[in-house]
């Protein structure tokens, strides 16, 4: 094929853009000042985004907002949000605000374990390999010493290594099921380091083994990986007053209000649906700080929607009681963050974003995390259940439409003068823009 390349990755940046414009582009200069115009000024600044990643050729920005008034425990946050979709940052900072004068946001570290697994085939005598497991469990842990010692200084470490049986959902597959604590630390690479280490250390132990037969000896070792999915390394944040605390500008009566609310929560848990959105809404808050503070949003989406569908139906992340003159939300959600190591001490605005937040621990980010998934949640449950999400999501969405029609700013000024008292919708900001420019 007349596109294809060798060598891409080793040619210079000049050079991959060069092959990029020739090869893709009719208008070469054009999509040459776009790429060259969103590189850092400063030559040491864009050389450590280079090096982030492979084959880069020049950076692409997501706006960072701020959203203030988050009182966490007592503690006010300015939270950073680092999201492309309008109306996030404005909700998340509406719901802050109200749950400011209402006690603020609760939240709760439940536990911090996270999961590491060696994928292996074995065919033989189950029993022997259970013997063989329990004499070179020890043995195991003792090979990772050099990869762990630090770790275990910081008190965190191994915590366990089981053998589990898969062979009944597939013929002969066994795992060596190991548990971490990696404190501070996201922990894929410890844990990848360690799970390797394991692998080796069994596969060689195993061939030592004089109780198994050659077969047995021989087993297979698939893949040694961390797992995304960490039920057991979960926060709970919530939120809590008395119903009639819950009257505002926009909430008349608040039995009401909190009845319905908790309609539209409890269909979330019933309805997948309605749960998948209802989640991607709790995502928007939750990835948007993540990203933020350069940790990684895939692996939490991943872990989140697992844990979403653990009980076996997919449902709602966030749950409401409304019992004894008392409206309570709360979300419990797994959440495996890191403070140390990563981009978190490399990109200069991950380090920003760490000081706004005061540089907490990573429990203290994993409670920030989920409050702001749940504030996100509120605001939307709340707005759907009241006014409707369009209202206020398309006047945010506003701008971005008038700059697709590259409006001027005395058009922009005019426009959202007019459309603070008319419904927003696409064809209504053009029919408008048109209007103007008759």
């Amino acid at each position: 094929m007349s596109n294809t390349i060798s060598g891409f990755s080793k040619l210079s940046k000049s050079d991959k853009i060069n092959w990029l414009l020739e090869t893709y582009f009719s208008e070469q200069d054009q999509a040459r000042t776009l790429v060259e115009s969103y590189w850092n000024t400063d030559d040491k600044l864009q050389k450590l985004h280079d090096e982030f990643i492979e084959n880069t050729i020049t950076n692409y920005y997501l706006p960072l907002g701020v959203a203030p008034n988050f009182l966490i425990n007592d503690t006010l946050y300015a939270v950073p949000m680092a999201i492309e979709e309008s109306s996030v940052v404005a909700a998340a900072s509406k719901a802050a605000k109200f749950w400011l004068e209402r006690g603020g946001f609760k939240a709760e570290v439940i536990a911090t374990e996270k999961i590491g697994q060696v994928h292996f085939m074995y065919h033989g005598d189950v029993a022997k390999l259970k013997a063989f497991f329990e004499e070179v469990k020890p043995i195991l842990i003792k090979d990772t010493a050099a990869i762990t010692k630090n770790m275990e200084l910081r008190g965190g470490g191994i915590l366990d290594i089981e053998l589990r049986d898969k062979s009944d959902d597939l013929p002969h597959y066994f795992q060596l099921h190991a548990k971490f604590e990696t404190l501070d630390a996201m922990g894929a690479n410890f844990i990848n380091s360690c799970l390797e280490q394991f692998a080796n250390t069994f596969k060689r132990e195993a061939l030592l083994y004089k109780a198994f037969t050659e077969e047995e000896q021989n087993l297979t070792i698939v893949m040694s990986i961390l797992s995304n999915y960490v039920p057991n390394c979960v926060v709970r944040a919530e939120v809590s007053c008395p119903i009639s605390e819950l009257k505002s500008k926009d909430i008349g009566d608040p039995e009401a209000f909190a009845q319905k609310f908790k309609q539209a929560v409890t269909i979330a848990e019933l309805e997948p649906y309605r749960a998948v959105t209802h989640n991607k809404g709790i995502m928007n808050g939750i990835d948007a700080v993540v990203l933020a503070t350069g940790n990684d949003f895939r692996a939490v989406e991943a872990g989140v929607h697992a844990y979403a569908a653990k009980d076996g139906s997919y449902t709602s992340l966030t749950h409401c009681t409304v019992e004894n003159d008392r409206f309570t939300f709360w979300i419990e959600i797994p959440l495996a963050l890191g403070t140390v190591g990563g981009l978190t001490r490399l990109h200069p605005l991950v380090k920003f974003a760490m000081e706004m937040l005061q540089n907490p621990s990573a429990k203290d980010l994993m409670k920030i995390v989920a409050v702001a998934g749940l504030a996100q949640n509120f605001g939307a449950v709340k707005s759907l259940t009241t006014t409707g999400i369009q209202e206020g999501h398309m006047k945010m969405h506003l701008m971005n439409i008038l700059n697709q029609f590259e409006a001027t700013t005395t058009e922009k000024e005019q426009l959202v003068e007019h459309f603070k008292t008319n419904v927003v919708t696409h064809s209504a900001v053009v029919e408008a823009i048109a209007d103007l420019r008759k």
